[in-house]
């Protein structure tokens, strides 16, 4: 069994060398939305075309079809770059190439139903270009690391690539005004069994506590955004008070990037040891199956449940579980699992049971029930379906 595993580290870019990757990024950006509209535009023509001729009655000439692909795409550029966009020259050939290579992966994405239509990419957001494994090294001199870009040369890393397996490719992005690279290792042998703990644990999320457990632990998160909302609207209302173009509205942006930054990383920290602790410490995790972009579309409570990222914890808890031997199982999302007592399964009527009742008691057994723990032990003993390999 193969997992492709991302290893982000920080680089410690000279000014010159952080240049380079400005200008990169540039590039990478510029060819992506060149791409993006000749896609549209070529699409559109063999659109107009095939309406044409089912109009008039007249068999499609499917040598006239421009029928756009990435692949199509990268040799039109490569032969117009030299007179119209020179400057591309500059940086490595993967910056444009990799970055039209990621539109055609979008769009297969897209036309799966597994993603939205591909968007123009803007400046100053999720600035990034790719490398190929062959446009890369990562070397070692006197027990510092660095990586050999092409066209610039050795750029020192925060620290060494910790995954052994085979290098596949490098992203070089800037979060927080501070340049990263994500280096992708394809793993073989990526199971290494934890001991057995013998314990099952089921996990019911929630906003006041991000998750409680079957055995009554309820988990708090930090909840990072909801602590900087007011440091975070002040930076916004001054970046909206700078004049565009002005170099205190670039200072104003760093400013707002750098707490963004500060939030996220409050943010995957607190998952990362929560999800490894949950992993190591019991053999089978039971989860519900919850409807998060539904949930997102209710304004009330967005903001609560991207800040708690439910997403990540349960992509985190998959992936680790896989690595390490675990097993996680899924309740389906439509099983009454508050609502249903989990000593007799009388099941309540949801007019008596709204999201204010904390606690309940059952009609039936008389039964006194915290309504997120008796929800995670009917989690516990009601999920089915496994999500691990």
């Amino acid at each position: 069994m193969t997992l492709i595993r991302g290893h982000i580290i920080a680089l410690d870019p000279t000014n010159k060398q952080a240049t380079y990757f400005a200008k990169a990024c540039g590039v990478a950006r510029l060819a992506y939305n060149w791409a993006l509209d000749n896609w549209q535009k070529q699409y559109q023509a063999d659109k107009t075309y095939r309406d044409e001729c089912l109009k008039n009655g007249i068999e499609i000439d499917e040598t006239k079809l421009n029928k756009p692909s990435q692949g199509k795409l990268r040799k039109q550029l490569n032969s117009i770059k030299r007179q119209q966009f020179p400057f591309m020259l500059e940086v490595t050939k993967c910056s444009p190439q990799l970055a039209i290579i990621q539109l055609g992966d979008a769009f297969k994405r897209f036309f799966k139903g597994e993603s939205k239509y591909p968007q123009f990419r803007k400046k100053g957001v999720n600035d990034r270009f790719s490398l190929s494994n062959d446009q890369f090294k990562l070397i070692d001199i006197n027990n510092k690391s660095f990586i050999k870009v092409p066209n610039l040369g050795l750029v020192k890393m925060r620290e060494n690539l910790r995954l052994q397996g085979k290098i596949l490719s490098a992203k070089i992005f800037k979060q927080g005004e501070k340049w990263f690279v994500s280096v992708a290792v394809e793993l073989q042998d990526i199971i290494k069994p934890q001991p057995k703990t013998d314990k099952q644990v089921g996990i019911d999320l929630g906003i006041t506590d991000l998750a409680t457990l079957s055995n009554g632990e309820k988990i708090q998160a930090p909840k990072p955004l909801k602590n900087k909302l007011k440091q975070l609207r002040r930076l916004n209302k001054s970046l909206s008070r700078k004049q565009k173009g002005s170099k205190n509205r670039e200072k104003a942006k760093t400013k707002l990037s750098r707490l963004h930054f500060k939030i996220s990383n409050i943010r995957k920290d607190f998952l990362h040891k929560l999800t490894t602790s949950l992993v190591k410490s019991y053999d089978v995790i039971c989860l519900e199956n919850l409807n998060i972009k539904g949930m997102v579309k209710n304004r009330k409570l967005s903001r609560a449940i991207n800040d708690l990222g439910f997403y990540e914890f349960k992509r985190q808890l998959i992936y680790k579980a896989n690595q390490w031997g675990k097993t996680i199982k899924e309740l389906d999302r439509f099983y009454p699992s508050s609502k249903t007592c989990s000593c007799c399964g009388f099941i309540m009527d949801k007019a008596n049971l709204t999201l204010a009742v904390r606690y309940w008691t059952c009609p039936n057994c008389q039964t006194l029930h915290d309504r997120d723990v008796n929800a995670s032990i009917n989690i516990l003993n009601h999920a089915t379906k496994v999500l691990t390999n």
